[in-house]
Formats: C-alpha cells, sequence, structure tokens
C-alpha cells in the first residue's frame, strides 16, 4: 500500500509559480506510474500530468504543456509539479495519484490518493 502526502500549494498572483511536493510511503514506491490531478469547485477531476516509474517518460493534459513539469525522485519517494505561468483556471485542489497502469489518465486507474493542496492563482 501507498501512502501520499502532498505539499507547496497556496496563493499565488497569475503569472507566478509553484511546486508542488507529493512524498509517498512504502517501499513500492518505484513500481508505481504517479500522476497528479487538479479539481476545481464544481468540476470533475482531471488529469494534468504522469510520469512513468523511471522518470524517463511524462505525459501532460493538453492545457499544461510547457507551463508544467512534472519529475520524480524515487530515492526520496517523492513526485513534483513544477507550474509556471499560473493562470486563474488553474486553481483548483491539485491530488497526487499512484496507479499500477501504464501511462492512464483516466482517474479510476489510479489506486492511491493524497488528501490534496489547495493551489489560488488571483488575476
Amino acid at each position: 500500500q501507498v501512502q501520499l502526502v502532498e505539499s507547496g500549494g497556496g496563493l499565488v498572483q497569475a503569472g507566478g509559480s509553484l511546486r508542488l511536493s507529493c512524498a509517498a510511503s512504502g517501499r513500492f514506491f518505484s513500481s508505481y506510474w504517479m500522476g497528479w490531478f487538479r479539481q476545481a469547485p464544481g468540476k470533475e477531476r482531471e488529469f494534468v500530468a504522469g510520469i512513468n516509474r523511471s522518470g524517463s517518460s511524462t505525459d501532460y493534459a493538453d492545457s499544461v504543456p510547457g507551463r508544467f513539469t512534472i519529475s520524480r525522485d524515487n530515492a526520496k519517494y517523492t513526485i513534483y509539479l513544477q507550474m509556471n505561468s499560473l493562470k486563474p483556471e488553474d486553481t483548483a485542489v491539485y491530488y497526487c495519484a499512484a496507479s499500477r497502469g501504464i501511462a492512464p489518465r483516466n482517474r479510476y486507474e489510479y489506486a492511491y490518493w493524497g488528501q490534496g493542496t489547495q493551489v489560488t492563482v488571483s488575476s
């Protein structure tokens, strides 16, 4: 089993940057595809970015490539989401999640979830 804890959210002005972290417990961390999702009020939880087990391959939602970068450090059991050029529409609760699948974008393919961290972008 994997437990996930996100951190790094906060309030930032449009055009600013934030770096989210997700710390995992469990020695099988490197066997999971990891993803970031977000959920804005009244909206469905949506895929943002994903990274494979070794960190050599990534996947991004159409709304974020070039602005967001996902990475992982298996030695530290941690993944990151560097968010640049933030926009008010990026405001949401951001969740990290772990999957045994291959490059999944569907949230139902993720077995483990963190509690989420709030990101608020002011205009």
